[in-house]
Formats: C-alpha cells, sequence, structure tokens
C-alpha cells in the first residue's frame, strides 16, 4: 500500500514538472517576483494579477530548476488561483509547515490535501528549498518585493 502511494506521488510530480501548469510570463501583470535557489541554481519567476478584494485572478511562472520546484510551482499556481492573499499567505505557512515539521498541524483543506505529494522532501532539507521556491517568491511578489532566495 505505501509503495503505491509512492509510485502515485512520483507520478503526480514528474507530470507536473514535465507538464507544468500556468508555465508562462503574465504581460501585464499587477506582481512579480524573481526567486533564485543558491544551493542548487533553480530560478523562477512568479507574475499574478489581483482582482478586486484581492483575489489572485491570474498566475502564471516560468524559469528552470528540478522536477520538485516546477511540480510545486505547477501545483502552487493551479491552487492559489481563485484565492486571496490571506488565503494564499495561509496555503504558505501550511505548506511550509507540511514539509519542514514532523509534527505539523494543518488545516483540513482539499488545497492542502494535494501538497501532500510533496511532504516527502522534508526527509531531504536540501529538497525542501526546492519545494518551497515558488512560494517564496509568491509571497515576495504579493508583499512588493521583486526578489526572493532560499537562504
Amino acid at each position: 500500500m505505501m509503495d503505491d502511494l509512492k509510485e502515485l506521488y512520483q507520478e503526480v510530480i514528474l507530470d507536473h514538472s514535465k507538464h507544468p501548469r500556468n508555465f508562462g510570463k503574465l504581460d501585464p501583470c499587477s506582481h512579480e517576483a524573481h526567486g533564485y535557489n543558491p544551493l542548487c541554481g533553480d530560478t523562477l519567476n512568479v507574475f499574478l494579477n489581483l482582482g478586486p478584494d484581492n483575489v489572485i485572478q491570474e498566475i502564471l511562472f516560468d524559469g528552470k530548476g528540478c522536477a520538485i520546484s516546477m511540480a510545486s510551482a505547477s501545483l502552487m499556481s493551479e491552487i492559489v488561483k481563485g484565492k486571496t492573499t490571506a488565503q494564499a499567505n495561509l496555503l504558505f505557512d501550511n505548506f511550509h509547515d507540511l514539509v519542514t515539521k514532523d509534527d505539523a498541524i494543518l488545516l483540513e483543506d482539499d488545497d492542502l490535501d494535494r501538497l501532500v505529494v510533496l511532504a516527502g522532501v522534508k526527509q531531504f532539507p536540501m529538497r525542501v528549498k526546492c519545494a518551497t521556491l515558488s512560494w517564496h517568491a509568491l509571497q515576495s511578489a504579493l508583499n512588493g518585493n521583486n526578489d526572493t532566495t532560499t537562504e
């Protein structure tokens, strides 16, 4: 059973990394940020347009990185589209706990359930930075900062 689950997770990660959703540049956009992981060289840009009530109406990303960083960015872009900035920030906090803490207390959330495929990176601290890069870039864009690193 556990091997089947692990295989499913690997398939989801490979699918999202080989066929990323919402990949491209959004021009014009209301918010953008560049994220960089100096440990492995992953780099990506997040572009978004906020609508009324701070709802993320459009989000795209581009860049180059490992399978985990690309899959995480793809999943993140699908999940936060249509969310308010407050909801996106809460998802970031919960996702960060998911990939960094063994005893994380997580919200029961269907969107967070989709991110469980990346929970295994907590066993590999160097990979946590890959999984969280796009999320840090999203937060930087929402906070009006144009650049972020995983350091």
